[in-house]
């Protein structure tokens, strides 16, 4: 059997490494953070200090590691594979990178006298560690077949999509609709939440429907349990879409499904979610819808209930609030010239969305309004539009619907109104 060379121990390398060992493979390994290959010394691997000295002792070398700054280190850095690479070595590179990197090494092993494939998978972590993975693999077809027993020790499947760059290519075209279904089956499970939906009883709807996807049976309950450990980290697919796009721009293929996917991963890394489980992605939607998406009834909910409760109270005592506000009114003059001023209200009824405030100044329909609570509320302008007027008792009393209220902000909201009832 031949001997081969691992590079790169993360989420995806090591179980596929392993697997290889299991295999009767004998591998050298070698990862750039110190402690990946404990495991796999167990199982009879040998270590390398550097991807150098693993390609110097190697028939086959496989790398798989996170991107083209991480690939560009290993094969072009000091001690780098280029550095140690013996003629007539099969060197296969398992990582999602761009296109053109796989065919630029492709020249730089050819011209070492040696053969590379780029081999990008799918099937993510549980995959990795059944040996199920599907291989996609740009490179000379002779070179695939030699080194097929290799990608078979470590996957299921096996196919061929043409010369070196068309495997990289054919993963990031996957992986755009890896993402578009991600989101698409957080969007929908986020609705029926909203809707008051049991998230397990409506993932067994899309299971069974026509909505049914490989990411609906792998993050569906994932997605339930708040369970967002790793399987293929958000920061990941982000970059795989990122890479996507470049790539269809080179085409000039327009992708509005692929740059709506592409922004909502942006808004999940900006939170802090990258490092989790693409999956985390949820927790954006929940911000927005206000719950979670469980079948536990979650605090945010509980305060959404507590706050239809008040509301519902308030309504059968029809007790104004009365609390002042000041109203900022902005009307548009000419050339895109705006002019502003100040108005006092009161505040006397909340809901859900929007608020109802008195005043003997007069606007109409539609204008837009900015609301200012008093000092103790702590909370921020609130932007309203203007959507219903009614006078009584000499005052216009204007119900304005509040634009973009952010969830923390709504909560404080509720929070505030709350003391004021039990004042």
């Amino acid at each position: 059997m031949k001997t081969a060379g691992f590079i790169g121990l993360g989420v995806m390398g090591a179980p596929m490494a392993a697997n290889l060992l299991r295999k009767g493979y004998s591998v050298t390994v070698y990862n750039r953070s110190a402690g990946k290959a404990d495991e796999l010394v167990q199982l009879g691997a040998e270590t390398a200090a550097s991807p150098l000295e693993t390609a110097r002792s190697a028939e086959v070398i496989v790398t798989m590691v996170s991107n083209d700054e991480a690939v560009r280190e290993v094969y072009y850095g000091e001690a780098g594979i280029l550095g140690g690479l013996q003629p007539g070595t099969a060197v296969i590179d398992c990582s999602t990178v761009s296109p053109a990197l796989s065919r630029q090494l492709a020249r730089d092993i050819e011209a070492k006298f040696s053969y590379f494939l780029d081999a990008p998978v799918t099937g993510s972590k549980p995959a990795a560690i059944e040996g199920s993975l599907l291989f996609m693999v740009g490179g000379d077809s002779q070179v695939l077949e030699e080194n097929r027993d290799i990608l078979l020790a470590m996957g299921k499947q096996v196919i061929h999509t043409g010369p070196n760059g068309s495997g990289t290519t054919a993963k990031l075209a996957h992986n755009t609709i890896v993402g578009i279904n991600a989101a698409g089956l957080i969007e929908g499970m986020a609705i029926a939440a909203k809707g008051g939906i049991d998230a397990s009883a409506f993932l067994r709807i899309v299971q069974a429907g026509g909505a049914a996807s490989k990411q609906a049976d792998l993050k569906g309950r994932k997605i339930i349990d708040h369970d967002f450990s790793v399987q293929f980290s958000l920061a990941l697919m982000l970059k795989d879409l990122k890479l996507s796009s470049v790539m269809t721009d080179g085409f000039g293929v327009s992708t509005p499904m692929l740059e709506s996917a592409k922004s909502l991963f942006q808004i999940g890394q900006a939170a802090g979610h990258g490092e989790s489980d693409l999956s985390a992605l949820a927790r954006i939607y929940e911000e927005w819808i206000g719950t979670t998406i469980s079948d536990r009834t979650p605090p945010v909910a509980a305060a959404a209930e507590s706050a239809s409760a008040l509301s519902n109270r308030r309504k059968s005592e029809r007790v104004p609030l009365g609390i002042p506000v000041m109203v900022s009114v902005y009307q548009w003059l000419q050339e895109g010239s705006f002019s502003g001023q100040s108005v006092e209200g009161v505040l006397n009824d909340v809901s859900e969305d929007g608020l109802q405030i008195a005043s003997s100044f007069p606007l109409e329909n539609d204008m837009f309004v900015v609301i200012h609570m008093p000092p103790d509320a702590g909370l921020p302008p609130m932007t309203g539009r203007i959507i219903r007027i009614e006078k009584k008792q000499g005052l216009f009393h204007y119900g304005c619907l509040l634009s973009a209220l952010p969830l923390y902000q709504k909560l404080q909201l509720q929070e505030y109104i709350a003391r004021q009832v039990g004042n």
